[in-house]
C-alpha cells in the first residue's frame, strides 16, 4: 500500500513540474523574437524593429521611449494614423507583452 502512495505522489509531482515547465516564458523574450511581433508588426516596423522606409516608424526611438505604457497600449489597441487597430485581433495579454517588450527594447 505504501508503494502505491509513493508512486502516486511521484507521478503527481512530475505532472506539476511538467505543467510548470510548459508554461515557462521562452528564453528569448525580446520583441523581435516574439511570434506575435513577427506575424503582425514586422511587415511595417521591420524584422529588427528599426522601421521600414515609407511604412512603419522605428520602435527604437526617443519618441517611443518617452511614451507611457498606456499610450503604447492604446496605439496598438486602437491604431493611429496608418497603423491599424489590433483590438479583436490580439488578446490583451499579447498586447501587454508587446508593450513590455517595446519598452525593454528602448532601455538597451
Amino acid at each position: 500500500m505504501k508503494t502505491s502512495q509513493l508512486t502516486i505522489a511521484v507521478c503527481s509531482l512530475l505532472f506539476v513540474f511538467t505543467a510548470a515547465v510548459g508554461q515557462a516564458q521562452p528564453s528569448d523574450t525580446s520583441l523581435t523574437a516574439n511570434p506575435v511581433y513577427a506575424n503582425n508588426c514586422a511587415k511595417c516596423h521591420g524584422k529588427s524593429a528599426e522601421g521600414r522606409r515609407l511604412r512603419g516608424p522605428s520602435l527604437i526611438s526617443a519618441k517611443v521611449a518617452a511614451a507611457s505604457e498606456d499610450q503604447l497600449r492604446n496605439i496598438i489597441t486602437n491604431g493611429k494614423g496608418h497603423m491599424p487597430k489590433y483590438k479583436g485581433k490580439l488578446t490583451s495579454d499579447e498586447i501587454d507583452t508587446l508593450v513590455q517588450q517595446t519598452k525593454a527594447l528602448n532601455k538597451k
